[in-house]
């Protein structure tokens, strides 16, 4: 099992990590986008969990 996307919290910073599953037939620039997406998604989450939903 490989984490693709965490968020740790500690001290009141959040920390979100984010990757990829890369394989022979991966596209370096769709998988990019695809991460960074992934990302975008992420600290949306943590935008809305600071405003208390």
């Amino acid at each position: 099992c490989i984490a693709l996307r965490t968020i740790v919290w500690k001290n009141g910073i959040f920390d979100v990590q984010v990757g990829a599953g890369i394989v022979a037939d991966s596209v370096p620039a769709t998988e990019y986008e695809e991460t960074m997406d992934k990302a975008r998604a992420m600290l949306k989450a943590v935008e809305i969990a600071e405003k208390g939903f």
